[in-house]
């Protein structure tokens, strides 16, 4: 199954116990896909608490989980950390902050490799790309050119299908300005999707260095997405390479994700840094 596919499900799964009543989904680290999943295959999830930080407006505060998803088998096939803004209950103190080291990269030592991977009779006609891992240089900036507008009524569908109940996905009221947020998920996808078009040969995520929703994104925004290759690595795999990527979904120019003042511009909306496999 699509790598993203499994992320979904196990994300939905932690909704209703880490976010369903959270103001916003911020970041992710330490991502690895450790299995591949199979239809037929049946997910769980478990999270654990790594941390947790009060806001300086007392109303609200950040929690930090770590996640697993594992298949009936009790096989681990996805492990992340994520972290969320949740309201406070009350006004009375809050716990003790307590902020976890998070690496800043997966090592492309920790990636797993699916066993029997083998990317040396590679058929590049059929891609319909003919781009392989050698042809990437570290620092090039991918404009994938094309946009889609996203509507209500596609992210609610989609939103259902991860099993993802937020109330701000769904609720308008759960928010000030009368607005249903976007599930980042769903940006994620979306972002994906548009990459294929000068990344068509990256074939598999294996790792989930980190990533931040850096805006929110609302019904009616046109999204569009850029890559910029950040490294890359040979794995034992037969023909095949590791590429770190940045990906960057936006509503506005290619390459442009921060201002002079070092924060994120208003119209880019997720920046994520992940590792994917590529035939060499």
């Amino acid at each position: 199954m699509d790598d993203l596919l499994a992320f979904h499900v196990v994300f939905g799964k932690t909704v209703p116990d880490v976010s369903l009543n959270a103001v916003a989904n911020l970041g992710y680290a330490e991502g690895r896909w450790l299995a591949p999943v199979w239809p037929g295959d049946t997910l769980t999830s478990e999270s654990e608490v790594i941390g947790i930080k009060e806001n300086s407006n007392g109303k609200s505060g950040v929690v930090w989980v770590r996640t697993t998803g594992r298949n009936q088998r009790g096989e681990a096939v996805l492990s992340y950390v994520r972290w969320v803004m949740v309201r406070k209950r009350g006004s009375g103190a809050a716990p003790e902050a307590v902020i976890p080291a998070l690496s800043g990269a997966v090592a492309a030592a920790d990636l797993v490799i699916p066993e029997g991977l083998d990317f040396t009779n590679y058929d590049f006609e059929l891609a319909g790309e003919p781009h392989r891992w050698g042809d990437y240089a570290v620092g090039e900036v991918i404009d994938h050119v094309d946009g889609v507008t996203i509507e209500e009524a596609e992210h609610m569908l989609a939103t259902r299908l991860w099993q993802n109940t937020a109330k701000v996905h769904f609720d308008a009221t759960n928010r000030e300005d009368g607005k249903r947020l976007i599930y980042g998920g769903h940006v994620i996808s979306m972002a994906r999707a548009l990459s294929f078009n000068g990344l068509a040969n990256a074939q598999m995520i294996v790792g989930l260095n980190g990533g931040a929703h850096a805006n929110p994104c609302f019904a009616g925004d046109t999204v569009r997405a850029w890559s910029e290759v950040l490294d890359k690595a040979e794995t034992a795999a037969p023909g095949v390479g590791a590429i770190r990527l940045r990906l960057v979904a936006s509503k506005g120019e290619a390459g442009k994700l921060r201002g002079d003042d070092g924060r994120y511009l208003p119209e880019v909306l997720l920046d994520l840094d992940y590792w994917a496999l590529m035939p060499l």
